[in-house]
């Protein structure tokens, strides 16, 4: 009985922490002469605060799509001096008004 107390405190307590660490899904873009070394290195800064990254573009766009804390996002931003990173909610864009 008390170790099904426990194991159920635990779990809430989990519960409770990951609930407190907020997360957005995000873009995050840069320019086409960037290096791969400064990319990699705002995914690595995700990575170690918590975040996914769930894809990487390579053709259109430099950059990659990721759900971050948002704790992290600031942080990703001032990496770059000469190649600044452009972020952005990554969400649904829609046409208003379209005929089909």
């Amino acid at each position: 009985m008390k170790f099904t107390i426990h194991l159920l405190l635990i779990a809430f307590l989990m519960a409770l922490a990951y609930a407190a660490t907020e997360s957005k899904q995000i873009i995050v873009s840069y320019p086409k002469d960037t290096p791969d070394s400064v990319i990699e290195q705002a995914m690595a800064v995700i990575k170690e605060a918590g975040g996914i990254i769930t894809h990487e573009y390579k053709s259109l766009i430099k950059g990659f799509a990721a759900t971050a804390p948002t704790k992290v996002v600031n942080s990703v931003k001032a990496l770059g001096e000469k190649y600044q990173a452009i972020v952005e909610d990554d969400q649904v864009v829609s046409v208003a008004g379209s005929s089909s």
